[in-house]
């Protein structure tokens, strides 16, 4: 039985949805994550990109496009800093359990390159190492997209009919 959420793809589609709140930073990411995936052999139009006000409203964007039938997987990016006024902890744990949540309740992928660093300050060479970091986070979040929407085939191959 086909799951509602998952029909058959013909072509695996990704959707890539990132934060708004230092979108420099998270535009790198998004910049790795697409020259990897054209590396493992998938085609740019097979990637559709999203953004989003901010890292909170990643996990309802995500459920939405999950929900949709549309994608095979769904990466989510973005970056929570301690702005001083809230606790960016809580705002982290808040989206890594959203994103998680709907993977589960709707047996998509949804990968994380949602960061939260201990200490981050707006000067150059702090916004210049997350950027940096932000090229290889997009690599690595490619690299388990494509692993985990093929092991993902496989394990739905292994469920009854």
């Amino acid at each position: 039985m086909t799951h509602p959420f998952n029909p058959p793809l013909t072509l695996p589609r990704l959707a890539f949805v990132q934060a708004g709140w230092h979108r420099d930073i998270v535009d790198r990411c998004r910049a790795g994550f697409a020259a990897e995936m054209l590396a493992q052999g998938y085609a740019a139009d097979q990637i559709d990109y999203f953004k989003v006000s901010g890292a909170y409203e990643l996990p309802l964007q995500t459920r939405l496009l999950a929900k949709s039938g549309r994608y095979a997987a769904v990466v989510a990016a973005g970056l929570v800093v301690d702005g001083g006024i809230y606790r960016h902890e809580f705002v982290a744990q808040a989206v890594i359990d959203g994103l998680m949540r709907n993977q589960l309740d709707l047996e998509v992928p949804i990968l994380s390159a949602v960061l939260t660093p201990h200490h981050f300050h707006e000067h150059e060479q702090h916004r210049g190492y997350f950027a940096e970091h932000f090229v290889v986070k997009g690599t690595e979040v490619a690299r388990a997209c494509a692993e985990t929407i093929a092991a993902t085939a496989r394990a739905r191959e292994q469920l009854p009919a």
